[in-house]
């Protein structure tokens, strides 16, 4: 669903004033980025080795960078000998269109989706309920932000936007057997009941990756709610959608990234459930999907590799840059208009939506370089939105 009429038509400024008058909004951001801060911080001085980890995690994203055309290729032909299904979309149609027909030749009526901000980006929800399929979406804030009608405002944490009191609310008046305490637990007990049967009736799953393993041809993903694996075990047909710059290139490599995105994210050591899927159900397993398809997104990737950007390719999409913004812990992910909010989003949008639409974005930062200090993998952010504002004039 789309974001709210009342402010997806109007300018980032006005945007910001909307945000601004808005103090519940305020108390929300606030218990998210404060916890996710204070998180972050006591995961790095648990963990001294985090800036060896940082330094050879950004040698191992620039080498892939450096080495794309070598390590999709091999992906691609390992995923292959895997019995996957890779297909290539160089935009964001392009990659909602094949997804959309993969699951009309599966005969779908219900899709089972896992969060993805990929996803989000090529505009698969939308695709999906233009074409008649029923989509559910089964991360806990992404089900809150589709019950909402909302767009996801964080890449972590998409509704990160509505306080709990609002959730509480909103389950009462629209899940079938709401919760009857005004606990957390009995509010994810309520979601539990309202999804369960819908696990376990899909027909396609739909997911994104963390990291994509070029010598196994293998796909990562990292949840800490189990319902990536209950989305994804049950239906006949799995299909990943990633971006290229996903790759790494081998097991070790996702091991070492892992390290850094989960304490960078969370402030946790590793995620609940870390799922590896290699190819589809072979002979002998117990469980697991028919089809197993891989969507390989550009999207201007490439683009960004030409024009000076390529930095921008190392991001993990962990978060903290956003947690830690001073301008985003004002007025919160919706205002940035685009996919992706925060300094990150700043960077990405004018790529994805084109500058006369995001001119603003690269304007709306203090320059105090606090996102680069805390990204993972050390993107110069000031410098890339620098550079977007000398472009924009």
């Amino acid at each position: 669903m789309s974001e709210p009429m009342h402010t997806s038509i109007l300018s980032f400024r006005a945007r910001a004033d909307v945000a601004l008058a808005d103090p519940t909004l305020k108390v929300a951001i606030d218990r998210t980025t404060g916890t996710a801060e204070r998180k972050r911080a006591a995961a790095l001085a648990a963990f001294p080795q985090f800036d060896a980890a940082r330094d050879r995690g950004k040698r191992i994203k620039d080498h892939v960078i450096e080495h794309f055309d070598h390590y999709l290729l091999e992906f691609e032909r390992n995923a292959i000998a895997s019995g996957a299904k890779v297909h290539w979309a160089r935009t964001a149609e392009e990659a909602s269109q094949i997804v959309v027909a993969l699951c009309k030749q599966a005969g779908a009526k219900r899709v089972t989706r896992v969060k993805s901000m990929l996803g989000e980006e090529i505009g698969l929800p939308h695709a999906l309920d233009e074409a008649g399929i029923e989509r559910v979406e089964t991360d806990l804030a992404e089900h809150i932000v589709q019950l909402g009608g909302d767009r996801p405002s964080h890449i972590v944490w998409p509704s990160m936007h509505r306080t709990r009191e609002q959730v509480s609310e909103m389950f009462k008046r629209l899940h079938r057997a709401p919760h009857q305490e005004e606990t957390i637990e009995a509010m994810v007990d309520s979601a539990r009941r309202e999804l369960r049967d819908k696990f376990l009736s899909a027909d396609v799953a739909i997911s994104g990756a963390n990291f994509l393993l070029a010598d196994t041809g293998a796909t990562c993903t990292v949840t800490n709610e189990g319902n990536a694996e209950l989305t994804t075990t049950p239906p006949r047909v799995h299909i990943v959608t990633a971006g290229i710059e996903k790759l790494v290139p081998s097991m070790g490599h996702a091991i070492a990234m892992l390290r850094l995105l989960v304490r960078s994210a969370t402030g946790a050591d590793v995620t609940q459930y870390t799922t590896f899927h290699c190819g589809p159900k072979q002979a002998g397993d117990r469980d697991g999907p028919e089809e197993f398809h891989i969507v390989l997104v550009d999207n201007g990737r490439t683009r960004m590799l030409r024009e000076g950007m390529k930095e921008m390719l190392r991001c993990i999409r962990c978060g903290a840059c956003m947690n830690h913004c001073v301008v985003f812990r004002q007025l919160g992910g919706h205002v940035y208009g685009g996919t992706y909010p925060g300094p990150m989003g700043a960077v990405l949008t004018p790529v994805f939506d084109g500058l006369e639409k995001s001119r603003d974005l690269p304007h709306a930062c203090t320059m105090n370089g606090k996102c680069q200090e805390v990204c993972p993998v050390a993107i110069p952010l000031p410098t890339l939105l620098r550079g977007w504002r000398d472009r924009s004039w």
